[in-house]
Order: C-alpha cells, then structure tokens, then sequence
C-alpha cells in the first residue's frame, strides 16, 4: 500500500466532504447520528466479535489488565456510545449561532457567528469507543475527521468505521466525512502531520510519547490531551464518609483512564482519623500504596514515594500519598506535580472551597465530588473526542462548541469608510 497516496487521497476527500457537512442543516446531521447510534445496537455481535480479536491479541502480548478494559467493547459500553450519539442528536447544534452583536455609532450591526473548524485530525490510543465518539461530535458540529487508531484497537476501529459511514450515507451526507485511516503503518501518522494545507487541527488522545511526537514534528496546530495526573485534596474540614467515598471512587472505579486519582494529598489535622479506614478500603481494593514520609512514618508498610512518583500517572491501582501541613502546600504541590487535568477538594468550608476552585490551574476543578466526572458525557457535553490541557483554544473536554471557532459579520444599510 501506498501510504502517502493513501492519506493524501483521505485528506482530500475529507476537505471536500467538510464544504458539504458545513452546509447541511441540523435535521440531515442529527438523523446521521440516530442512524449510526441504531446500527451500533443493531450490530453489536459483530462489534463485539472484532473488538474480541483485538483483546485476544492483547493479552496474548502480556497486557495489563487496565490496558484491556479500556481496549473491551461490552454489550453495555456499545449501549453508552449508542446513547452519547442520541445525547449529541438533541443538543442544540452550535454552527450559525450568533454570540454576540453590537452597534458601531455608524449603525453598523457587528457580531460573531458559529463555524466549523474544517477537517480535524484525530490520532488516538486504545479506546475504540472514541472512535464513535470523536465521529459523532465532528458529525454535528459540521467538521470532517481523518481517525487513526492505535494497532491494539484495529479490527475494533475498522468495524466501527463501516457502522458510522453507513450511519451517514443513510442520512445523505458524503460517508468521506467520516473516515478512519485503514492501516497499522506509523508511516501514516506521519504524512497526515504534513497535510497543513487541508487540516486544520491536530487533536492526539493517547501517551506522553504519542503527543509529544505529534507536538514535536506537526505542521498543523496540535490541541493536547495530556497525562492525566489527577489529585483530590481531603481538607481539615473534610466530612468524614465523604471523603472516604470520594477518594475510593476517584481512583478505584476505573484506575486505568486519565481523570482517576494518581495522588491524595490529606491535610496533617485529618490524617490520624482518615487514613486508616481509607488505606483499609484502598488494600482491600488491591491498591498499591507509596506515601510522603509522614505517610510512611504512620504506616511502614506503605512504600516510601520517589520524586518520580508524583509527576506519574499510574493508570492502574498504585497511588501516591502525601500529608501536608494545609491548603497552600496541597495547592502547590498540584501547581508543581499536576499536568492540568482534573483536581478536587473535599471540605465543608466554603471559603476555602471557592480559593481552591479560582487558584488552582486546572481544566475542571471540583468541591466534594470525584474526579472521575471529567468526561464530556458527565459534564452534559453529550461525549467529547478529548480533555485539552492547554488553553488555546479550548481547555477541559471538547464538545461541540469547542469544535467551533466564530467568523465576525456585519450588518450594514450602505455604510462606507471615509
């Protein structure tokens, strides 16, 4: 296979479907989408059946199990994609909408309108159902997307391709506007990074490795999906239970996506009443403990946590654990070990709640609630294609507004310039 023709001849053909995508109307869009969300439920066998030898292939490797769970399509993540495309369907569609508009002293009317991006670039790792979702938020907010997947995903990703184009072609709109890239050669990645002159933005979902690939050798903008070094802060003033059930559902429920929890950060007045339930909780759950040496001091048996450790992002049941002295130095600590991606404080104190949530620099920042809700679907996004940890031009999940930019318009009655 010729891969630079191949990628040249899929870029090509996805500027040309996005000039049509960003002309049709929210009816034709949405009905894709329920299309494609029915044949997902319609063909989950078959689904199943091919994501089945990518995780056969997976373990045969010697795969973590946190990597095969995100790797596993169940019948029941098949019913959530199918339900995140009905989500997307009803939303309201953002392309057209005027933001604002204001009046010039000349009677000029002057405002700024909703448009699609153009054609994204999506390379992404292991997940095969953000192949649905990343084609369904680029199908509504009117931007064709070129997809390449991760080796491990590929039968996965190409079953999921022909549900999504049947889904589109269904509803009369160019199947070109959906397209995965159908080879495991890296070659691939390479010569889309090239394509400046018909994509407009970059978006890599995956490792530090991939991203900073992507970053280093792109032509085209690239928005970043950084590690997700995700803490939670439990506050002198912490409710007891719910710090216990926060913590353990922050970094227990899913250990191996980006929004669990990779360190806790306990302030030094509640350390001697809640760590030993919550470290009772957390073996039981089979995690893996490394703590400050104050952590380490009270429990012996807790590894003592390298520097390393906390710039880390486990993605598995390992979690770093650290005492400090109170809010300031949990702030810090986040400032200088976090990656901006997901931070949560638990306290009963509403003044320190709101100091968290203005200081700290992260894309979503929470009071007494997990971290694990960083997730488009969560957060009433519908889905998301990824969670940007840079802040040009979006910053947190990207949903469909955030796969617009505005254009300016005028409004005028013969105005001229003098």
């Amino acid at each position: 296979m010729d891969v630079k023709q191949l990628i040249s001849d899929m870029v090509d053909q996805a500027r040309e479907a996005s000039r049509k995508l960003a002309r049709a109307g929210s009816e034709q869009k949405n009905a894709a989408l329920r299309y494609v969300a029915d044949a997902l439920e319609n063909r989950t066998s078959e689904i199943r059946k091919e994501n089945q030898k990518d995780v056969a292939l997976a373990r045969g490797k010697g795969a973590k199990d946190a990597f095969v769970d995100r790797l596993t399509l169940t019948d029941r993540i098949i019913g959530e994609m199918a339900a995140g495309l009905r989500e997307v369907s009803a939303l309201p569609d953002p392309v057209g909408e005027v933001t604002r508009m204001w009046t010039r002293p000349n009677g000029l009317q002057v405002g700024r309108m909703r448009i699609p991006l153009g054609v994204i670039g999506f390379v992404y790792e292991s997940r095969p159902n953000v192949t649905v979702d990343a084609a369904g938020l680029c199908l509504k907010s009117g931007n064709a997307v070129v997809m390449k997947g991760g080796s491990e995903a590929h039968n996965s990703n190409m079953m999921l391709a022909k549900v999504l184009q049947e889904g589109v072609r269904a509803a009369e709109l160019p199947e070109t506007a959906v397209q995965v890239i159908p080879t495991t050669d890296r070659r691939a990645v390479i010569e889309l990074l090239k394509r400046d002159d018909a994509v407009d933005l970059l978006i890599p979902r995956g490792g530090e490795e991939l991203i900073r690939y992507m970053v280093d050798h792109s032509r085209i903008p690239v928005l970043r999906h950084e590690k997700g070094v995700c803490h939670v802060y439990v506050d002198a003033s912490a409710e007891l239970d719910m710090a216990l059930e926060v913590s353990y559902n922050s970094k227990v429920q899913r250990p191996g996506v980006c929004n669990a929890m990779e360190t806790l950060l306990v302030h030094g007045d509640m350390a001697e009443s809640f760590l030993p339930p919550m470290f009772e909780w957390f073996r039981e759950a089979g995690v893996l403990l490394k703590g400050c040496p104050i952590t380490h001091r009270m429990f012996p048996e807790v590894e003592e946590a390298t520097e390393e450790d906390w710039y880390t992002e486990y993605e598995d049941l390992i979690l770093s654990v650290r005492v400090v002295p109170g809010m300031e130095e949990a702030m810090d600590h986040i400032a200088k070990y976090g990656s901006r991606h997901t931070e949560t404080i638990v306290t009963e104190n509403y003044e320190r709640a709101m100091r968290f949530v203005r200081q700290v620099d992260s894309s979503l920042v929470l009071v007494n609630a997990s971290t694990r809700f960083n997730d488009g679907y969560q957060l009433g996004l519908g889905a998301e294609i990824g969670i940007s940890t840079v802040k040009l031009h979006a910053f947190g999940p990207m949903g469909l507004e955030e796969l617009t930019t505005t254009k300016f318009i005028a409004f005028g009655n013969g105005q001229i310039r003098t």
